[in-house]
């Protein structure tokens, strides 16, 4: 059923030993998930992990009083969300929604943590993910503290089109702005700057990138540092490491 090495793979799970991914195969179905689709809500009880593959990319939302949501991590082919490493059915603090659609796999958490409980090689695999997810979260606190607007939209594109594995996301202003935690008006500006500059154009429901590396230098070093903390923990998972 499952392919360990598929171009639509889950590069976390492609981590794994031949004889771990076995043990888990048995219990990973596959889905299919739009953009827009949410997979928890805050409280909802956490039944299954999801790991997406792929272009598949997804984030997770802290909803605030006001009825802001503001995104904390994207998570991608190298993770998973949900169930990463509790135990038991527990219940989600944030919501994830899909950003980019396509497959995705899925795994009660039971029986992934049957499978954890089985196989060190595969709980130490999430125990390391766990700590990278970590890294992320706090990252972005920091770069949500100290970096202008501009530095953080430059960084949240380039982390979007490594993981979607080209050069466009479905996305309008007021998407990006939702995700930025601005309002629309700092997000078209900073956009219409990128534009005049040559780095981005848009359209209807959508932004393509014109020039990656230019917008990379626009970008704060968060990606950076979050991909260094990756490559240390889980060498060549996150999007773009080489090792």
């Amino acid at each position: 059923m499952a392919s360990h090495a598929s171009q639509e793979q889950s590069d976390l799970l492609a981590a794994l030993r031949p004889t771990d991914f076995a043990r888990l195969e048995p219990h990973l179905s596959e889905v299919a998930m739009r953009a827009g689709d949410v997979i928890y809500r805050p409280g909802d009880t956490v039944e299954y992990c999801y790991l997406p593959r792929g272009a598949s990319v997804c984030s997770y939302f802290v909803e605030l009083d006001s009825g802001m949501s503001v995104e904390t991590i994207l998570v991608g082919r190298e993770g998973a969300l949900g169930g990463v490493v509790s135990h038991g059915s527990l219940p989600a603090y944030a919501r994830a929604s899909v950003l980019h659609g396509g497959l995705f796999w899925r795994v009660p958490t039971r029986q992934m943590d049957e499978v954890k409980s089985a196989s060190p090689s595969v709980a130490n695999l999430f125990a390391r993910y766990a700590d990278c997810m970590m890294a992320q979260v706090f990252q972005s606190i920091a770069c949500n503290a100290v970096h202008t607007i501009e530095e953080r939209a430059a960084k949240w594109l380039i982390a979007a089109i490594d993981r979607i594995g080209r050069n466009d996301v479905t996305m309008t202003q007021e998407q990006l702005a939702s995700m930025m935690g601005i309002g629309r008006s700092y997000a078209s500006r900073v956009l219409q700057r990128f534009k005049r500059e040559g780095l981005v154009r848009t359209r209807r429901g959508g932004i393509s990138i014109s020039d990656r590396e230019a917008l990379r230098g626009k970008a704060c070093s968060c990606n950076e540092h979050v991909a260094a903390h990756f490559s240390k923990v889980l060498a060549g998972v996150y999007p773009g490491d080489p090792q």
